[in-house]
C-alpha cells in the first residue's frame, strides 16, 4: 500500500523531470556571419547574449526573447567598433524576427534561435580630426583619412587627446563636441572631435577621508603630493603607490575633486581603509645535512600612528643536522616612511646571533640605522651605519672583534613574482666598508647576486633560471674578520649536493676558516608536468678563495640533482634531491625541502 502511494507520487515527478530536461536542451541555435573572418565571427558570436542564454538549462522562453532583443544593440556595437556601419542583423525565434515580438508575449517554448550578421562593406575615414591638440598628442596611427573607420579608433583618439591635455596640466579636459557622419553611398565616415581643455591647474590640498588610525598629516607626507605644482596624472599615481607601499592600508583611492578651488587649484581626495595592524607568520625548511630551520616573525604596521613598521624576526637553525650545533638569531627592525622626503625612509635595526658551526663558533650583536630610498618601482636602495661586536672561537683561536660598518645596498628587481619567478631579472649589490675598533684591520665586504628567468614552450610551460653570485672581503686579514662575514660554500643557498659549508680555506692540519672570496653559479630547468606540479633539474658550482680577488688560491666544487614543486597560494613547496659532482657522484645525496623556488 505504501509502495503504491510512493509510485503514484514518484512517477509523475520523474515524467516532469524528463520533460524539463528535454526542454532545457530543446532550443536549436544557429549563427552565421557571411564573409566575416573566423576571428571576427568568433567575436560576434561571443558577444551574443541570446546564444549564452539558450545554452542555460534554467532559462525561460521569455529570458531568451529578452536576450535576443538586446543582441541587436550589442552586435551593432561590435560592427561599429570594426568600421561596419551598414551591417544587417537578423535574429529569429522560431522563424519570427525577435524585434517584432511584443515584450509581454508569453511563449511556452523556443525551438529554434537563428542569428545572421551581414557586416556589409567597411567604411573609411573621409575626415579624422581632433582639435585643439596639446603638445605631444599621440593619436592612433590609423585615425586618418583613407583608413578603415573603426569606432574604437574614434574612442582611442578622444582618449589620447584628453590624456595629452591632462599631462599638460589641464585636469578637467573633456570632449566638448563629437560629430560623426556616415555616408552610406560613399561608404565613408566623417569624424570631428572638439576638445575643451579647461584651465591649467595646480595641485591643491590632499583631503583625507576614511576612518584611519594613521594621522592625516602623515598620510599627506607619505603621499608626497606636490601641492602648488602644475597638475600631473603621474604624480597622483605615484602618491597612490607610496601609500600602498607602506602596507598599512587595505585599500587606497585618490580621486580628483569635482570642483576647481580658487586660484585654479585642484584638491585631491584620499579615501583609505586600514589593514589589520598586526601580522604574524612562520616558515620551515628541512635539509638532510643542515637539519631543520624554523623561523617566525611578528609585525606591527602602524606602531606610532604614522605608518611606522616594527618587525621582530626569530630563527633557529641546525636542529638535528650535521653542521655543528644549533644556530639562533633574533632581530628587530623599525621603519618610518617619508622621513626626509616622500620616497626616503628611516630605519633602525638590532640583532643578536649565535652561530655554532663545525669550523667556528661566533656570538655577535649588531646595532644600526640608516636611510632607505625608492628610486622607482623596480629600483630601491639603502645606506646606514652599524656597530658590530663579535666573540669568536675557531681554528685561529679565541678573540673579540669590534667593527663600525657602513653598509649600502642597491636592489633592481624586475621579476614577475618573488617566490615563483618565471620572467625578468634581479640584481642585488651590497657594499659594507668597515673600520676596526680594536686595532683590527680596516677593509670592505662586497657581494653581488644576479638572477635571470625566461619562460617558453607550449603554454609557457618551461622556465630557465640562472643565478650568479660573487663576494669579496678586501683590505683585512682573515684573522681580523668575523667568520660570519667570510664565505663558505655548500648547502641549499650555494651548492646543493655538497655538505653544508663543506668548502672553505684549508689551513692544513685539519684547520679551516672561511674564505675572502666567493663565486657561485646555478642553473635550473623547471617544467610543468600537469596540474600544480613542476619537475626541476639543476646544477650548482661554487668557489672559495683565500685571497680577496682571483681564483688561484682556492678550490671549486659542484653538485646537481632533480626536484619537484607543488604550487600553493603562498608559493611553491620545494623538494630537491642532489648529489656531488666528481668522483663521489651518485654515492651521497642531500635532500632539501622549503617554500618558494631555490632562487
Amino acid at each position: 500500500m505504501i509502495e503504491s502511494r510512493v509510485l503514484k507520487l514518484l512517477v509523475p515527478s520523474l515524467v516532469w523531470l524528463a520533460v524539463a530536461v528535454a526542454a532545457a536542451g530543446a532550443t536549436e541555435t544557429r549563427f552565421t556571419a557571411p564573409g566575416a573572418s573566423d576571428d571576427f565571427s568568433d567575436k560576434l558570436r561571443g558577444t551574443s547574449l541570446s546564444l549564452e542564454v539558450a545554452g542555460r538549462a534554467d532559462a525561460s522562453p521569455q529570458d531568451l526573447v529578452a536576450a535576443a532583443q538586446a543582441d541587436y544593440a550589442r552586435l551593432t556595437g561590435v560592427l561599429y567598433a570594426a568600421g561596419y556601419y551598414g551591417g544587417v542583423i537578423s535574429i529569429t525565434i522560431d522563424g519570427r524576427e525577435a524585434a517584432d515580438i511584443p515584450p509581454l508575449t508569453r511563449l511556452s517554448a523556443v525551438n529554434r534561435l537563428e542569428i545572421t550578421v551581414d557586416h556589409g562593406a567597411a567604411f573609411t575615414f573621409s575626415r579624422a580630426s581632433l582639435a585643439p591638440r596639446a603638445p605631444g598628442t599621440d593619436l592612433p596611427e590609423n585615425f586618418a583619412v583613407g583608413q578603415q573607420a573603426r569606432g574604437d579608433l574614434v574612442r582611442q583618439a578622444a582618449r589620447a587627446g584628453i590624456d595629452a591635455w591632462r599631462r599638460a596640466g589641464h585636469a578637467k579636459a573633456r570632449v566638448a563636441q563629437q560629430d560623426l557622419v556616415a555616408d552610406h553611398r560613399g561608404r565613408t565616415l566623417e569624424a570631428r572631435l572638439a576638445v575643451a581643455p579647461g584651465p591649467r591647474l595646480s595641485f591643491g590640498t590632499l583631503r583625507v577621508k576614511g576612518d584611519s588610525r594613521v594621522r592625516a598629516e602623515r598620510i599627506r607626507a607619505i603621499a608626497g603630493l606636490p601641492t602648488g605644482e602644475v597638475y600631473a596624472p603621474d604624480a597622483v599615481k605615484d602618491a597612490s603607490k607610496r601609500l600602498r607601499r607602506t602596507g598599512v592600508f587595505r585599500s587606497v583611492a585618490l580621486q580628483e575633486a569635482e570642483q576647481v578651488s580658487p586660484g585654479d587649484r585642484l584638491d585631491i581626495e584620499a579615501k583609505v581603509a586600514d589593514a589589520k595592524p598586526r601580522r604574524a607568520g612562520a616558515g620551515i625548511e628541512l635539509s638532510s645535512q643542515e637539519g631543520l630551520t624554523l623561523s617566525s616573525f611578528w609585525l606591527h604596521r602602524n606602531l606610532l600612528g604614522g605608518a611606522e613598521r616594527f618587525r621582530v624576526d626569530g630563527e633557529v637553525g641546525g636542529i638535528g643536522g650535521d653542521s655543528g650545533g644549533i644556530d639562533y638569531r633574533l632581530s628587530t627592525r623599525f621603519d618610518r616612511p617619508a622621513t626626509f622626503s616622500a620616497d626616503t625612509g628611516l630605519f633602525l635595526v638590532a640583532s643578536i646571533e649565535e652561530l655554532d658551526d663545525r669550523d667556528f663558533r661566533e656570538r655577535n650583536i649588531e646595532l644600526g640605522g640608516g636611510l632607505t630610498h625608492v628610486f622607482s618601482d623596480r629600483l630601491t636602495g639603502e645606506a646606514g651605519v652599524t656597530l658590530r661586536y663579535a666573540e669568536i672561537d675557531d681554528d685561529l683561536g679565541s678573540r673579540t672583534l669590534s667593527h663600525l660598518l657602513f653598509p649600502a645596498r642597491l636592489t633592481w628587481d624586475r621579476r614577475d613574482d618573488t617566490l615563483d619567478p618565471t620572467t625578468g631579472t634581479f640584481l642585488d649589490l651590497e657594499a659594507a666598508p668597515f673600520i676596526g675598533l680594536d686595532e683590527s684591520s680596516t677593509g670592505a665586504r662586497l657581494f653581488a647576486d644576479a638572477r635571470a628567468y625566461r619562460t617558453f614552450g607550449a603554454n609557457d610551460g618551461v622556465t630557465l633560471a640562472a643565478r650568479a653570485q660573487a663576494g669579496s672581503v678586501a683590505g683585512a686579514a682573515i684573522s681580523d674578520i668575523p667568520p660570519g662575514m667570510l664565505f663558505f660554500s655548500g648547502g641549499a643557498g650555494t651548492v646543493r649536493g655538497q655538505s653544508y659549508q663543506s668548502l672553505a680555506v684549508d689551513l692544513g692540519g685539519g684547520q679551516r676558516v672561511g674564505g675572502r672570496s666567493f663565486l657561485g653559479f646555478s642553473g635550473e630547468v623547471r617544467a610543468d608536468v600537469g596540474g600544480k606540479f613542476q619537475a626541476v633539474a639543476f646544477a650548482d658550482t661554487g668557489f672559495i678563495g683565500e685571497d680577496a680577488w682571483g681564483t688561484e688560491n682556492g678550490d671549486w666544487h659542484s653538485g646537481a640533482g632533480l626536484g619537484a614543486r607543488y604550487a600553493t597560494g603562498v608559493g611553491p613547496i620545494r623538494v630537491d634531491v642532489a648529489t656531488p659532482l666528481g668522483s663521489d657522484a651518485g654515492q651521497d645525496f642531500e635532500i632539501y625541502i622549503g617554500i618558494g623556488q631555490a632562487f
